[in-house]
């Protein structure tokens, strides 16, 4: 199993769980093919440290399976925009970390996704 970590990344975390989501327990090829044509934001971002993670554990894309993908809260960044009768209003700018491990699909996974079709 490897991991990798990507931290403050200037995304809501809330939008990057919805794509985080989407990839967990998935193929680590399909996975990198459904990133790459999803037009988001964190789904470039995520994109990346998906690759990262399969680089780190010196893994073939096809034999791996993505185990976690988990997207936390970092600081927020805090701004201020001018308002009316000389106010200010907070700006919030939220960060993320992200978190994606992979592990090698053992080989009874594989031929019970062959039995239905999935991996031929």
């Amino acid at each position: 199993m490897s991991r990798a970590l990507l931290r403050y990344i200037r995304l809501s975390p809330t939008k990057a769980r919805l794509i985080a989501r989407e990839i967990q327990g998935m193929n680590a090829e399909l996975a990198l093919a459904t990133l790459e044509f999803t037009p988001n934001k964190a789904a470039k971002i995520i994109y990346k440290v998906v690759a990262s993670a399969i680089a780190n554990g010196n893994y073939d894309a096809q034999s791996v399976i993505i185990t976690s993908c988990r997207v936390d809260a970092g600081p927020v960044l805090r701004r201020m925009t001018p308002k009316a009768r000389g106010r200010g209003a907070p700006i919030r700018k939220p960060t993320s970390h992200i978190i994606v491990e992979v592990a090698e699909q053992k080989s009874e996974q594989k031929k019970d996704k062959a039995k239905k079709g999935g991996i031929k």
